[in-house]
C-alpha cells in the first residue's frame, strides 16, 4: 500500500488535475479514498470506476454513478450496489438471479423490492446460504413458507426476519406445526453425531466452536429459538415459557425484551447467570421495585448497565455512581432530567450527583459557572469541556486540579490558541491532553508541533491545517504509516509537494 498516495487521495485540498493523474495510477486501496471525496466529478468517477473494478461498487453507494453509467456484466458488484441501494432495475435482478456465483445471488437476495419471480427463483436457489439471505430480508408471505424449509439454516433466518408473521415465529421456538428439518450446515459437511470443538485445526472450517449435529439439528434450533426469542414480533405469550430453560442463551435473549410481564422479569432478575441480569438492568420496561432490587446486585455489569436505564431514579443513580466506574458520558437518565432536578442535582452534597449534571452541555449559565469552581475534581472533569467556559475559567481549573484535568480543559472547543499552547508545555506533561490540543481547531503550529512527540497523538497532529507546511512535508518519510498518510491529506501540505508527489504517466 500506498501511504503517501493514500493520504493525498483524501486531501480535500489536492486540485482536480492532480485529481486526474491520481486516478490514472490508482488501485484499490487510493481509489477507496477517491471514490469518497466530495469534490469528485462525474467524469471522475466513470474514469476511476473504468480503472478500478472495486471502486464502482463504493461510487454507486456513495451515489456517484447511475444504471445509465453500469455494464452489470462488466460491473457486477457496482450493480448490485444500486440494487442493494433500492434502484428499481427487473432486468439486473434477473440476470443476478441466474449468475454463476453464489455470492453475487446470495446478495442479490439481501435486496429490496425484488419482482416476485426472483424471489422464487431464489427461494429455490440450490446454494442454502442464497434463500438464507433471502429468507431473513424478504416479506411476511414468503418468511412464512420459508419457515417450513427443509433447511434449519433457512429456519433459523427466517426467526431473526422481523417482518415474519409472529404466529409463524411462535412455531419456530417450538418446531409445532411445522414440518421436521431435514439437513443443517453441521450435517450437510459431517457424520452424526458430531461435535464442532473449539479449537479446530482445519483451515477451511467454518462451523462455529460448539456446532452440532445428532441427527436433530440441535445447536442450528437453538440458534434458531434465540434468533425468535430476540424478535420483537415474536408474540409475548410464546416467549415467557423460556423463563426458566436451561440454557443461558436464551434466557439471556429474553432479559432484554421490553413486552414482558412483571413476574417473568422478577424470575430473570434472580438468575444465575450475571449477564442475564445485566441485560435486565439496562430494559428500560422493568419497575422501580425491580431495579432498586438490581442496585445491589454484584454481579458482572449489572450496575453499570442499571447507571444506563432511562428509568432508573436519580438517588439509585447516584448511589451507583459513587461505587460504579460508568465513564464519562452524559447518561439517559441524566439527559431527561428536568430543570428543577438539574437544580437539584447541581446543588447535591454528593460529588457523584454534581459530576453526572456536568456532563450536560446546555447547563444554564449560572449552574454552570458555579460547577467550574467545584472542588471536586471528578466534577470539574465533567464540566471542563462545557462550551461557553471562558480561558480565565480553565486556567482556574488547571491552576486547581492539574494534571487531573489538564485533557478535559484541551477539549474545550473555546479553548484558546494561548491556552492550548500553555497546556502542551505543563510540566508533568499530560499525553492524554496531548491528543486532545493536536485534534482541536484552535491548535497553533508551536502547539502542534509539541504534540508530535506523542506517539498517539502525533498522527492527528500531521493532519492538522495549523501545522507548519515544512513539518508537513518532513512527515511523509516518517515511519509510522498513519502520519504519512495523515500528512498526506494534510490540506496545508504546500501544492508543490502535491504535485510532485503524484506519478505523472
Amino acid at each position: 500500500m500506498n501511504h503517501v498516495l493514500c493520504g493525498l487521495a483524501a486531501n480535500a485540498a489536492l486540485p482536480s488535475e492532480l485529481v486526474d493523474r491520481l486516478i490514472e495510477v490508482a488501485d484499490a486501496d487510493i481509489a477507496a479514498d477517491l471514490a469518497r471525496r466530495e469534490d469528485l466529478s462525474h467524469a471522475q468517477a466513470l474514469v476511476l470506476a473504468s480503472r478500478v473494478e472495486e471502486s464502482a461498487a463504493w461510487l454507486a453507494y456513495e451515489g456517484r454513478l447511475t444504471t445509465a453509467d453500469i455494464d452489470p456484466v462488466a460491473q457486477p458488484h457496482a450493480a448490485l450496489a444500486l440494487l442493494c441501494e433500492h434502484v428499481d432495475s427487473p432486468e439486473w435482478a434477473r440476470l443476478f438471479a441466474a449468475d454463476p456465483f453464489f455470492e453475487r445471488r446470495e446478495k442479490l437476495a439481501a435486496c429490496p423490492r425484488l419482482p416476485s419471480d426472483v424471489v422464487e427463483t431464489l427461494a429455490a436457489d440450490s446454494d442454502v446460504r442464497v434463500v438464507a439471505e433471502l429468507a431473513l430480508w424478504t416479506t411476511p408471505e414468503v418468511a412464512a413458507r420459508l419457515a417450513g424449509h427443509p433447511h434449519a439454516e433457512v429456519r433459523r433466518a427466517v426467526a431473526a426476519n422481523e417482518a415474519t408473521p409472529p404466529a409463524v415465529l411462535a412455531a419456530l421456538l417450538t418446531s409445532e406445526d411445522l414440518p421436521p428439518a431435514l439437513r443443517c450446515l453441521v450435517c450437510d459437511r459431517e457424520e452424526t453425531p458430531f461435535v464442532h470443538e473449539a479449537q479446530c485445526p482445519r483451515n477451511d472450517c467454518d462451523l462455529l466452536p460448539g456446532d452440532s449435529c445428532d441427527g436433530t439439528h440441535e445447536s442450528t434450533v437453538h440458534e434458531t429459538q434465540r434468533m425468535a426469542l430476540q424478535n420483537p414480533a415474536t408474540p409475548t405469550g410464546a416467549v415467557v415459557r423460556f423463563v426458566n430453560h436451561p440454557s443461558p442463551l436464551l434466557r439471556w435473549a429474553l432479559a432484554a425484551r421490553c413486552d414482558l410481564p412483571s413476574e417473568v422479569y422478577g424470575q430473570l432478575a434472580m438468575d444465575h447467570h450475571a449477564g442475564v441480569r445485566a441485560d435486565l438492568a439496562g430494559n428500560p420496561a422493568i419497575e422501580d421495585a425491580l431495579i432498586r432490587a438490581l442496585a445491589g446486585d454484584r454481579g458482572h455489569d449489572v450496575q453499570r448497565r442499571l447507571a444506563h436505564n432511562p428509568r432508573v431514579p436519580l438517588d439509585v443513580l447516584i448511589r451507583l455512581a459513587g461505587t460504579t466506574k460508568i465513564g464519562a458520558i452524559l447518561l439517559p437518565r441524566i439527559a431527561a432530567a428536568s430543570p428543577a432536578e438539574v437544580e437539584e442535582l447541581a446543588q447535591s452534597p454528593e460529588p457523584a450527583a454534581r459530576m453526572l449534571v456536568a456532563q450536560r452541555r446546555d447547563l444554564p449559565t449560572g449552574i454552570r459557572d458555579a460547577l467550574a469552581t467545584d472542588p471536586d475534581a471528578k466534577v470539574i472533569k465533567s464540566i471542563a469541556s462545557h462550551p461557553g467556559l471562558s480561558e480565565p475559567q480553565l486556567r482556574a481549573m488547571v491552576a486547581r486540579h492539574g494534571v487531573r484535568v489538564i485533557a478535559k480543559v484541551a477539549a474545550n472547543p473555546d479553548a484558546t490558541p494561548a491556552l492550548l499552547e500553555d497546556l502542551t508545555r505543563h510540566e508533568p506533561p499530560v499525553q492524554k491532553a496531548f491528543r486532545e490540543v493536536a485534534r482541536h481547531c484552535n491548535a497553533t503550529g508551536p502547539a502542534l508541533h509539541r504534540c508530535l512527540a506523542d506517539r498517539q497523538a502525533r498522527p492527528l497532529a500531521a493532519r492538522h491545517p495549523a501545522l507548519a507546511p515544512q513539518v508537513i512535508a518532513e512527515l511523509l518519510t516518517d515511519t509510522d504509516w498513519q502520519v504519512v498518510e495523515a500528512a498526506a491529506a494534510n490540506p496545508s501540505l504546500p501544492l508543490a509537494v502535491m504535485s510532485d508527489l503524484v506519478p505523472q504517466l
